[in-house]
């Protein structure tokens, strides 16, 4: 990443016994294969996670209303998985989860013990920390959960220059670097030069070398769900546990 928030992989950054270890707890969907591959090699050595996961009730992987509402219907009983271990912070590893279902969120997570953070607000500060106010947006989601995330942002003051989707409701595992490539491409190069930042949206789908290819290619600051998760975690490993 640009900016000073270059992410390196934990083997890179040779921490001292001494230093600080932040706990985190993470929920993760079902299914999702990547975000326990992802977040520590971006942790630097410095953070612990422990994660629980999300299961729907009607027991599905697809991206619809049913699984977005039964990922929060089953955060209660996630974080009641973690709830004996002294946690910094817990993250919502679900973005789309997140921005459409933010009443539904506030309400389940209103009087947890620990401060429940969604990978969609881990980009929005991500993004304000840098006075970034404009993006490109591109995801595996349908277009109409795209275009929701697109009125999401613009709601927060985060101005969407150009948005492009791959329609998938399922299997963004497997969703190759070549595709997320052609998915910029399709934003246009208008789109491009006017956004501060590329943000990759969703959990689900492997980032960390879609980010190294797209800032190098496009001189910009790249970022992603996890790797916005990652930069929250190591800044709140600075601060008191609450």
């Amino acid at each position: 990443m640009e900016n000073g928030m270059t992410l390196q992989p934990a083997s890179d950054h040779l921490t001292s016994p001494r230093a600080s270890l932040s706990h985190v707890g993470v929920l993760v969907p079902w299914a999702n294969t990547v975000v326990e591959a992802e977040l520590p090699d971006w942790g630097r050595g410095r953070t612990v996670w422990h994660y629980a996961r999300l299961v729907p009730a009607h027991g599905g992987t697809a991206l619809d209303e049913d699984f977005l509402s039964g990922l929060i219907d089953a955060v209660p009983e996630a974080l009641h998985q973690l709830s004996r271990l002294s946690l910094g912070r817990v993250y919502l590893a679900c973005t789309s989860a997140a921005f459409t279902q933010l009443g539904r969120l506030a309400e389940v997570t209103t009087g947890a013990p620990v401060r429940v953070v969604s990978a969609f607000e881990a980009i929005l500060a991500q993004l304000r920390a840098h006075g970034m106010r404009r993006i490109a947006l591109v995801t595996p989601y349908p277009a109409e959960v795209t275009e929701v995330e697109v009125i999401q942002f613009a709601e927060r003051g985060v101005l969407v220059t150009g948005s492009a989707s791959l329609g998938l409701a399922d299997g963004y595992a497997e969703v190759t670097l070549n595709q997320q490539a052609a998915l910029v491409d399709q934003l246009g190069k208008e789109a491009v030069r006017q956004a501060d930042a590329i943000v990759l949206s969703c959990t689900g789908w492997p980032t960390r070398a879609a980010i190294k290819m797209l800032r190098r290619r496009l001189g910009r600051l790249v970022t992603s769900s996890n790797a916005a998760i990652a930069l929250h975690a190591l800044g709140s490993a600075r601060e008191p546990h609450r």
